[in-house]
């Protein structure tokens, strides 16, 4: 286990390989599972301000499906997460000429049409955050649908916390993440 600052975070996020291979699971994550994406309290007002913006790149099941159910939903727990289409995809999720899940968030951000990527659940996927009272644990989730992506990484040789290094910065900053990769990679060469 490693600690920074406010975090502990698994050695499994060391240790594991990880590169998302779409060709191979279509964008399974976007389907598969209990609820939609894992939503922050700033995101729910975020997606309030830039719906009408990200509205556009939504499928027609996905807008009916958040007009009827609204922006986002509260879970059993009180946790917030994407609305879905009949309890299966992500309302926010599209299918390209390809067949693959994609997020129409992140398409409406490639457009410029807005600033908000995506839920930070998505981008660090797959790592699962749990917050505690002081501080939050990073975990890494394994899910089979995502085997090829370890394969990948493997192959790559791009362990998680590398490939994810954009949203661990976005989340947590620049300078956290240096200190990340100096433990993970400073005990490495003890």
């Amino acid at each position: 286990m490693i600690i920074i600052q406010n975090t502990v975070i698994s050695d499994d996020v060391r240790d594991n390989f990880f590169v998302c291979n779409l060709e191979a699971c279509k964008g399974a994550c976007c389907v598969e599972g209990d609820l939609g994406a894992p939503l922050e309290e700033n995101e729910l007002r975020i997606l309030e301000q830039e719906y009408e913006a990200i509205k556009p790149y939504l499928t027609e099941a996905g807008r009916d499906a958040i007009e009827q159910q609204g922006l986002y939903i509260k879970d059993w727990e009180g946790d917030f997460s994407t609305t879905t289409i009949n309890d299966r995809e992500c309302a926010y999720a599209l299918y390209d000429e390809r067949g693959i899940l994609k997020c129409g968030i992140e398409q409406a951000y490639l457009a410029g049409a807005t600033t908000f990527k995506k839920p930070i659940s998505c981008h660090l996927y797959p790592i699962r955050i749990s917050k505690y009272e002081d501080f939050e644990a990073l975990n890494y989730d394994r899910w089979g649908i995502c085997n090829p992506a370890c394969a990948f990484g493997g192959e790559l040789g791009v362990r998680v916390y590398q490939f994810l290094k954009e949203p661990l910065i976005r989340k947590y900053g620049e300078a956290w993440y240096s200190e990340l990769v100096q433990e993970i990679e400073g005990s490495a060469q003890d």
